[in-house]
């Protein structure tokens, strides 16, 4: 990687989240890779758990003020906190100053933590500086938007920089990269039916493009668009985008 500042006096806290853990955790160790690269010293609190982004979206408001007060113990001791996942950062950055009143003991540590909360890929371009990742594999990916990176944190170029770095790697645009794929967290359970037509057109789309690989920045999305293109027979592969700008991808290529 090359960086614009040096980097290494800071601590990075890594938020794995629930997904990478318990669905993909090889997202988390291309996290980890990806920022000890770029010299950073990074850990991965032991106790952490869910953001509370369940409770949140169902109204259950009062659960996810807990969730919040341990997010603060857990990574209060961080120079940042980085995640592998758009709906889970923004559900730090953007939601939890919401959830405590200007007067209450919260407030003060949780707007601090929100402030120095990234997701992975806008933290290594806007903040360490990263333009490129040595990295070189000979293959083909499209890029799927993921809602809450686009919409809440302004993700959009970023990813699609340090793809275009890697040697070899060809980004072949998809129709409709920003529109949802129907996953949205709780929708998909509320709205099974709405939700599975959303994620037909958008293995669709993917389809079209040719590429050998589907590619985003959340883990739920990533799920939902595999499942639908294994429901269809379609052998092209899904993959975070950490997976690809470390070279884990290459593992099922081979």
């Amino acid at each position: 990687m090359t960086a614009q500042t040096s980097t290494t006096d800071k601590r990075i806290g890594l938020f794995a989240t629930c997904l990478v853990n318990t669905m993909r955790p090889r997202v988390g160790f291309a996290a980890l890779k990806l920022l000890e690269d770029a010299g950073y010293d990074v850990a991965v609190p032991a106790d952490q758990t869910c953001c509370g982004q369940p409770n949140y979206n169902s109204g259950d408001r009062e659960s996810t003020r807990s969730f919040a007060r341990g997010f603060i113990r857990q990574f209060a001791d961080y120079d940042y906190v980085v995640v592998p996942s758009g709906s889970c950062a923004a559900m730090v950055k953007v939601h939890y100053p919401k959830l405590f009143e200007d007067d209450e003991p919260e407030k003060t540590a949780i707007n601090a933590i929100a402030e120095r909360t990234y997701e992975l890929v806008s933290f290594l371009t806007d903040v360490a500086g990263i333009d490129r990742v040595e990295n070189a594999h000979a293959t083909s990916v499209t890029y799927h938007d993921a809602c809450s990176g686009l919409r809440e944190l302004k993700i959009k170029q970023q990813p699609r920089t340090l793809l275009g770095s890697v040697d070899g790697l060809e980004l072949k645009e998809m129709e409709d990269s920003d529109v949802c794929c129907g996953f949205g967290g709780l929708f998909c359970v509320k709205y099974p039916d709405v939700s599975g037509e959303m994620v037909r057109k958008k293995s669709e789309e993917v389809a079209k493009t040719g590429a050998e690989a589907v590619v985003t920045g959340d883990v739920g999305c990533l799920l939902n668009i595999e499942g639908a293109l294994a429901r269809r027979g379609d052998p092209t592969r899904a993959y975070h985008v950490a997976e690809v700008l470390a070279g884990f991808d290459k593992e099922d290529a081979s």
